[in-house]
């Protein structure tokens, strides 16, 4: 059985190298649903988060504007029936509304929610594209 997360990573490596486009981090959605994507990044000494960016099937959103200078982004991302589409181990907070959240613990006591999300490693590069695909069948 193929590993949904893999493709993803070998995705985002083929865009490192070849494609161009013009956001520095963009995530395109090959699902067939709608999804809703947060990010989060290390910056001064702290995680931050932000989202929703809602993405069509067979589109994209630039998440991040500028050139990447982080080695790590991480991604959480569910459809709009709120079903995980991408998750990962790193816990922080996302909130149900447009949000932009300093640090990563205590979620709960903050009033937000803690989401499992997945870490991308762009291997320093200065542009990356995230591919969301669907789940293998079978």
């Amino acid at each position: 059985m193929p590993n949904p997360i893999l493709a993803i990573v070998i995705a985002g490596i083929f865009h490192a190298f070849g494609t161009s486009v013009k956001a520095e981090f963009a995530v395109c959605n090959q699902t067939f649903d709608v999804v809703n994507v947060a990010i989060g990044q290390f910056d001064e000494n702290v995680f931050e988060t932000s989202g929703w960016w809602t993405i069509g099937p067979n589109q994209c959103a630039n998440v991040i504007d500028e050139e990447l200078s982080v080695r790590y982004v991480y991604v959480f991302a569910q459809d709009v029936f709120g079903k995980t589409v991408l998750s990962g181990a790193t816990r922080m907070c996302v909130a149900p509304n447009r949000f932009e959240i300093r640090g990563e613990t205590d979620c709960v006591v903050r009033g937000f929610i803690e989401a499992p999300f997945h870490e991308v490693d762009t291997l320093r590069t200065e542009r990356w594209t995230l591919f969301l695909t669907p789940p293998p069948s079978g």
